[in-house]
């Protein structure tokens, strides 16, 4: 059996792209993806079990009618300048923010409607 600390130890040394080419080697080689286990549930309960979700994804879908309130509530959510925030709300649809907690997910989702704008929670 190989040490797994000298394993480890290679696989540091890796480019990006050494070690992109691993993990479709080891994908091929034994017929798994990296994806099936990046998200393990949470709890131990099982896949398609009902459990809600404890992190969402903002999507703004549409502005809506008042794009300087809806430019200003993305600015203060994403953390982004004024250029950054009204180049996302001229683009959309478009990601806002990831691994968002439920209770901040609904707050921005609900702060934006309020201006107007569509919102969906990925």
């Amino acid at each position: 059996m190989a040490d797994l600390s000298k394993i480890l130890e290679e696989i540091k040394s890796l480019t990006v792209k050494d070690l992109n080419d691993l993990v479709k080697g080891l994908e091929d080689e034994f017929g798994v993806s990296a994806a099936m286990m990046a998200a393990p549930v949470a709890g131990g309960a099982t896949a398609g079990g009902g459990d809600t979700k404890s992190e969402y994804a903002v999507h703004l879908a549409e502005t809506g009618n008042n794009k300087m309130a809806v430019i200003k509530i993305v600015k203060e959510f994403a953390g982004l300048g004024l250029k950054e925030a009204k180049e996302l709300a001229d683009n959309a649809p478009k990601l806002i923010k990831e691994n968002v907690p439920d209770a901040e997910a609904q707050e921005i989702k609900k702060k934006l409607e309020e201006a107007g704008a569509k919102v969906e929670l990925k």
